[in-house]
């Protein structure tokens, strides 16, 4: 076994030399000849993938997933038998995931940068802030938690809670920016920003201009990063490998492959045993002698029973628990069952195991562009990008067909009757599920393209949903005091 692997990648190593693929220095086109990288030969820049990813920057606070083929779907019979969620046979590539949930810290220091950054504009900071009445019971005091738990020191590495499925990926958006430009200033190719002449600043516009954000660094001519003392500095581009994708939530396929960590048996292709929670057996206490009988999760036990009596064995949280505690699963990642669900990318369906793809399976792209605008500058009309408010790239849906978010499911094709009619997706969907009379829309179902999955369980809830593959939902912009989320991000090379 051994001899066949290292002769297979001798070949490979062969192929790529004489194609020319491991570029750099004086390296040959396998094509035509000419020489990479010399302005002599026509200036055509190679970079050298190989030595790249051996020396590539790990997102942070993050943990790599290799890729591979699981079983996706329920384990046990569906409690509120639903039906949606079908065993289907998947594969998900490689890909980044936040090795804990992200914490009250991460949040506030989220919350800081948009005070600093848009300061003449309050209500930016306001919409980011999480919901903390989503704690308060008419008929309990939780009134401590509303005052203190997302501000107050005890929590700080607590998961933050009472955040909407939106709020949660406009920080997926802004930590992408951050981290981006952490290590470009890092590297050389721009000074980070001078946040004590920021906030003297008057005019949101003139913050807009200079505050770092990908796309805008990418694909505006226009924008010229420059150090401290004015002076321009070269820019790098997308192909040179400099840039990290973009953080995002995890698809519910890439959750569900993380949860398990069904690292399997090596030498075995098909090790086909399947989980019921993050770890082996059907138990909730851990079996190791040293922690014998201790919870493996923050979940509530019973009816009144949310963390066992003062003694041990109990998990010891009545309400969450830190980001960092209990035991991993094989992976590494801390809390994949219980403390508190996690929001994904999806689009919720009760139909989506029939129709998504074998290959990275997911329900929700909106397939969108850059807006692209001409601006005069010194007389000349640019093509740039289009800005938002917050002087970001504005990314637009060319037209209703590409919101796919209800594809074959909610979408004109799936009505009975009338399935030629050029409907919005919107209408669309609610033809299907919304009603057209007083009365149906009364009955109607809460699913719309705006309702997302959530997964993994929470401190309030029973072991039933700690199992990573049963799913719920809610609208987007809602939240609650057992939901939180991490984020994920794809992996660029080979799985290998």
């Amino acid at each position: 076994m051994k001899l066949k692997t290292i002769l297979y990648y001798t070949i490979i190593a062969t192929v790529l030399s004489s194609c020319g693929a491991g570029s750099g220095g004086k390296n040959e086109s396998g094509t035509t000849g000419w020489v990479y990288n010399d302005d002599k030969y026509g200036g055509f820049e190679v970079t050298d993938e190989r030595q790249f990813y051996n020396n590539r920057v790990m997102p942070p606070g993050m943990i790599y997933i290799k890729g591979g083929t699981f079983t996706m779907g329920r384990i046990s019979g569906e409690v509120l038998t639903d039906a949606n969620n079908m065993p289907r046979r998947v594969t998900v590539s490689s890909f980044y995931m936040d090795q804990f949930e992200i914490s009250n810290l991460q949040w506030r220091e989220y919350l800081h940068w948009l005070s600093v950054v848009y300061h003449n504009m309050p209500g930016v900071t306001e919409k980011a802030l999480p919901d903390t009445t989503v704690w308060r019971r008419e008929l309990a005091f939780n009134e401590p938690y509303v005052a203190g738990y997302f501000r107050h020191v005890a929590y700080n590495n607590y998961p933050v809670v009472g955040v909407s499925w939106e709020q949660a990926d406009e920080f997926c958006r802004w930590r992408t920016d951050r981290v981006n430009e952490k290590i470009l200033a890092d590297r050389g190719y721009l000074s980070l920003p001078d946040f004590a002449t920021i906030k003297s600043m008057t005019s949101q516009d003139s913050i807009n201009d200079i505050v770092f954000n990908t796309s805008k660094y990418l694909f505006n001519t226009t924008y010229k990063p420059l150090d401290r003392k004015g002076n321009s500095v070269t820019k790098t581009n997308w192909d040179e490998g400099h840039l990290l994708p973009e953080y995002r939530l995890p698809f519910e396929a890439e959750w569900e492959y993380a949860a398990y960590g069904m690292i399997g048996i090596e030498g075995e292709e098909n090790y086909g045993q399947r989980r019921i929670y993050p770890w082996d057996g059907h138990s909730l206490r851990n079996p190791a002698k040293e922690f014998r009988g201790l919870m493996l999760a923050n979940f509530a036990r019973g009816r009144g029973d949310m963390g066992g009596m003062a003694s041990r064995p109990n998990d010891g949280f009545t309400a969450t628990a830190p980001v960092d505690y209990f035991q991993p699963n094989d992976y590494g990642l801390f809390n994949m069952a219980g403390n508190v669900n996690e929001w994904v990318a999806d689009v919720y369906r009760t139909q989506s195991y029939k129709f998504v793809e074998e290959y990275n399976p997911y329900r929700g792209n909106e397939f969108r562009e850059i807006e692209w605008e001409y601006k005069n500058i010194d007389g000349n009309m640019v093509k740039i990008p289009a800005s938002d408010s917050l002087g970001r790239v504005k990314y637009v849906l060319l037209d209703s067909l590409n919101d796919v978010r209800n594809a074959k499911d909610g979408d004109p094709a799936s009505h009975l009757e009338d399935w030629t009619a050029q409907l919005s997706p919107e209408q669309a969907t609610d033809k299907m599920y919304g009603g057209t009379t007083n009365e149906e829309k009364v009955l109607a179902s809460r699913v719309s393209n705006d309702v997302r999955v959530f997964k993994g369980g929470g401190w309030r809830d029973r072991p039933y949903w700690l199992q990573p593959a049963n799913r719920r939902f809610l609208d987007q912009g809602k939240a609650r005091d057992d939901l939180g989320f991490r984020c994920a991000m794809t992996y660029l090379g080979t799985d290998m």
